[in-house]
């Protein structure tokens, strides 16, 4: 199975430390934001990873290369300085992922999210990764019942940025600058889109406040 991660964004409540740097690179505990996501795909047997790229979009792969450094492959699907958003950039990047079902997740998160968890998995369209609303995002975003992931219900949980994606999801759509969340809510009205809770640790780096917060906090990974 293949990844994407998205890498495209400007960063723009994160200045003025993305003035000059694209907020993937911005580290925690002495490594990117994207450089945890890059080990956690690779300690989970995933080899093939693809990655776009947007604001200040030519220091990622000037850092990154081809992966060989972490133990991956990987391509790069550009998309200029203005990005492209989720759905936009997936749509993209498709030709670079394949046919099959591919993991996407976002660079701006941090996690101990255990990807090998999703290899098995095999959706319709998508499977989301939810979890508990943060205290920035309390109205959630999607209910989850019997697996399933809906746009209406009273316990709503947030996307965590974190999904298994079938091609056939996104490839009917015109190339072009929007967001994948109305595509997922389209596709849970047809009952094709699973999920799953996550109560593990897991912080959107949005703001210069959280990254400091997170490099405050104890390592939940280990760079060996």
């Amino acid at each position: 199975m293949r990844a994407l991660i998205f890498a495209a964004g400007k960063g723009e409540r994160m200045r003025p430390l993305t003035q000059h740097t694209p907020k993937p690179l911005l580290q925690v505990h002495g490594e990117s934001l994207i450089g945890w996501h890059l080990r956690a795909l690779h300690a989970a047997g995933i080899r093939e990873i693809v990655i776009n790229t947007g604001w200040l979009g030519e220091q990622l792969p000037a850092r990154l290369g081809n992966g060989s450094a972490y133990g991956v492959s990987i391509a790069w699907s550009h998309e200029g300085a203005e990005p492209l958003e989720t759905g936009g950039g997936m749509r993209r990047a498709l030709s670079l992922l394949g046919e099959q079902q591919f993991i996407a997740t976002n660079a701006d998160i941090h996690t101990d999210f255990d990807y090998a968890t999703l290899l098995p998995l095999r959706p319709k369209l998508a499977h989301l990764i939810l979890i508990d609303n943060p205290a920035h995002h309390p109205r959630g975003d999607f209910a989850l019942r019997d697996g399933s992931c809906r746009v209406c219900g009273e316990a709503k949980l947030t996307f965590s940025g974190i999904g298994v994606y079938h091609p056939a999801l996104i490839a009917d759509h015109a190339h072009g600058r929007y967001g994948l969340a109305p595509i997922l809510r389209e596709a849970m009205d047809f009952g094709s889109v699973t999920g799953a809770h996550f109560a593990g640790r897991w912080t959107d780096v949005g703001t210069p406040q959280r990254l400091a917060e997170l490099n405050a906090q104890p390592c939940i990974h280990s760079l060996h």
